[in-house]
């Protein structure tokens, strides 16, 4: 489901890195610790995807925030979508560049693993 997102949210805004990967990491919560689920995605995978990936992630969960944000509401178009959509949307191993992008872009500059 995860990768159908990503790939119908990529066919309609395919310079929007971040929200492809914000439709493809958003069910990580429901597989990490007790509380929100999308709380735990964002909390997971804030500090390498960076704000927006986060904010995106942990307002999906409110929808009273959808009518005011294009972004939220494509994303939960296509998570809609992706329920039903019957396609090849490929393998992760696909996303490791674009993840790896937005991971850099993301990263503190100067920073030493």
């Amino acid at each position: 489901h995860a990768l159908r997102t990503a790939a119908l949210l990529r066919r309609r805004r395919p310079a929007d890195k971040e929200l492809q990967v914000a439709g493809l990491v958003s069910p990580v919560g429901r597989l990490l610790w007790p509380g929100s689920p999308a709380a735990r995605t964002a909390a997971a995978v804030g500090p390498l995807l960076g704000a927006r990936v986060t904010r995106l992630v942990r307002r999906q969960a409110h929808p009273e925030a959808w009518d005011h944000d294009d972004d939220l509401v494509s994303l939960r178009q296509a998570e809609e979508e992706a329920r039903t959509a019957v396609f090849d949307a490929g393998v992760l191993e696909d996303w490791r560049t674009v993840l790896e992008l937005t991971a850099a872009r993301n990263s503190r500059l100067g920073a030493v693993d």
